[in-house]
C-alpha cells in the first residue's frame, strides 16, 4: 500500500488573502475535522500559485467537501465549477460570487463534455491564479466496486484549449463517512481520508495537433489512467482490465441509478 503521511496546513499567499474563504473555513473545518483525518502520500503537492485544474475520482457526494478541505490543506483556496443559476439565488449567489466559485452555462451543444464555455471558465481561473476541482467523471461512478469509470471531456478539454496544468489526484475513505447516493453522515468513529495528488498530466504528445474528439478521448484515457494508478496505490488493490462504461451496462450517464 502506497505511504501516507500527516500533513499539517501549509499557509500560502493565496490563503493568507482576506475572503470568504476565511469565514467558510472557519465555520466548517473544525467541524470537519472531528469527523475527519487527511493521510497524503508524500509526493502530494500543489502549485504555490498560479492557476491549476484538479481532477479527482468520484464516489460519494460529500467528495466536494472532501477534496475541498484537502486542497486547503494544501495550502491553496478551492474553487468549483457551479451552474450560473445557483448564482441568481440571493446570499447564496453572494457568496458563491464572493468565493470565486466559477458560474459554468450549461446548454446545449457541449453540455456533454460539463463545460460549456471552457475558455470563458479558463480566463476566469487565470484572472484569479486560482485552482478549480473538476470531476471528469461527470458524476458519481456506476463502477460497483468505486473504481472510476468512463472519464468526460470537460477537464481535459479546458487544459488543452488553456495551457492550464491539469492534475490528477485520487482519494479513498470518504464512503466509509457517506456512502455513494447515502443519505447520511457517519461521523463517528472518526474516518481517515487518505489522499494522492500526482504530477501535472504531461501534455506535450498533443501540442500542434488539432483539439478533435480523437485526441479529446486520447487525453481523457490518458488522464483517468493517471487517476486510477494513484487509487490502486491507496487502496493497494488493482483495478479491472476494462474501465467502467454505464452505456454497456444500460446506465444512464447521470443522476443516480
Amino acid at each position: 500500500m502506497t505511504k501516507t503521511v500527516k500533513l499539517r496546513s501549509q499557509p500560502g499567499a493565496e490563503k493568507r488573502k482576506p475572503s470568504m474563504f476565511w469565514l467558510l473555513a472557519g465555520l466548517i473545518l473544525p467541524v470537519w475535522s472531528l469527523m475527519v483525518r487527511y493521510r497524503f502520500t508524500p509526493q502530494s503537492k500543489l502549485p504555490k500559485s498560479g492557476p491549476f485544474i484538479l481532477a479527482p475520482n468520484h464516489f460519494s457526494e460529500i467528495d466536494p467537501i472532501a477534496m475541498g478541505a484537502a486542497i486547503w490543506h494544501l495550502g491553496r483556496v478551492p474553487h468549483f465549477m457551479a451552474k450560473e443559476s445557483l448564482f441568481k439565488v440571493p446570499v447564496l449567489g453572494w457568496m458563491m460570487r464572493k468565493s470565486g466559485q466559477i458560474p459554468v452555462e450549461r446548454a446545449g451543444a457541449t453540455r456533454s463534455t460539463g463545460l460549456d464555455n471552457p475558455m470563458s471558465s479558463a480566463s476566469k481561473l487565470i484572472e484569479n491564479q486560482g485552482g478549480v476541482i473538476v470531476y471528469p467523471e461527470g458524476t458519481l461512478t456506476r463502477d460497483p466496486d468505486l473504481w472510476p469509470m468512463r472519464g468526460k471531456s470537460g477537464a481535459v478539454r479546458l487544459a488543452l484549449e488553456s495551457g492550464i496544468p491539469l492534475i490528477p489526484a485520487a482519494h479513498w475513505g470518504t464512503q466509509e463517512l457517506m456512502p455513494r447516493y447515502g443519505k447520511s453522515i457517519r461521523p463517528f468513529p472518526r474516518k481517515t481520508i487518505e489522499v494522492a495528488i500526482g504530477e501535472p498530466i504531461d501534455m506535450s504528445e498533443f501540442e500542434g495537433r488539432h483539439i478533435d474528439q480523437k485526441l479529446i478521448n486520447e487525453a481523457t484515457k490518458k488522464l483517468m489512467n493517471e487517476i486510477t494508478a494513484l487509487l490502486e496505490g491507496l487502496r493497494d488493490e488493482k483495478a479491472p482490465e476494462e474501465r467502467w462504461d454505464p452505456a454497456k451496462h444500460q446506465q444512464n450517464e447521470t443522476g443516480r441509478f
